[in-house]
């Protein structure tokens, strides 16, 4: 399996924080996110990882490197304008055929067996596999339906009052099946907004993986403030 994180995005919502680190780079647990991701692709045996940058590149390429101090191999690519969580695979395409592709947005924590997720898209034979979990205000995620299988029904991406109908959201993490790729049309687009969609309309096998254990999203000041203050007192809450 070949793994893409994204680490391009400006975390424009963090504001100051973000001012002149790249939220993949802030701290969480002790260590930058990135950190934490390419230690766990290195726990799964995944020796090719890609990397999208865009907003303060050279601070994420000067600090993974080549990959090899994690044991990995590290190629990057730099977008002049974002392509969008789906569209930055574009410039790894030809380096991701023939292998099922985990994809991880760069800005979450997680504390998750990526052998797990692989087995469990192997094991359902899916199309595309969702990490998923849940949380109580969906209005800002990627909610899922999902059926007694954990088949995908239905996705909708920042859904409105009358569209909220689960407590179970994409964590950001997906597996794809290299076939997938034919759906990401060239240019800028989301799996969020227009690929799983997409997917889910044309029946495609999609399955979702409920992540038990801790995922922590950062995405305002005040998401970050109050888990940098209860790292080492109450578990941060889990969104």
């Amino acid at each position: 399996m070949n793994a893409v994180i994204l680490a391009a995005g400006k975390g424009t919502r963090l504001k100051e924080i973000t001012k002149t680190v790249p939220k993949p780079l802030l701290e969480v647990r002790g260590r930058p996110i990135l950190a934490h991701h390419l230690e766990l692709c290195a726990a799964a045996q995944i020796q090719n990882v890609f990397i999208n940058t865009h907003y303060l590149s050279e601070q994420i390429r000067k600090f993974a490197g080549d990959g090899s101090r994690f044991g990995l191999k590290i190629t990057y690519s730099y977008e002049p304008e974002l392509l969008g969580t789906a569209g930055a695979l574009n410039n790894f395409r030809e380096n991701l055929v023939g292998e099922d592709i985990l994809v991880l947005y760069g800005d979450n924590y997680v504390d998750l067996d990526l052998r797990a997720l692989q087995k469990s898209h192997r094991d359902k034979n899916a199309f595309v596999t969702i990490g998923c979990h849940v949380r109580a205000d969906v209005s800002h995620s990627g909610m899922l339906e999902v059926d007694a299988y954990s088949r995908v029904k239905r996705f909708v991406e920042k859904p409105a009052a009358p569209d909220r109908t689960s407590n179970l959201v994409s964590a950001g993490i997906y597996v794809l099946d290299p076939k997938a790729l034919d759906y990401i049309p060239p240019g800028k687009s989301d799996f969020g907004y227009d690929i799983i969609p997409k997917l889910v309309a044309d029946g495609r096998e999609l399955f979702a993986f409920k992540i038990e254990n801790e995922l922590i999203a950062i995405d305002t000041p005040e998401l970050y403030a109050a888990v940098t203050q209860k790292l080492h007192t109450d578990p941060p809450e889990v969104c």
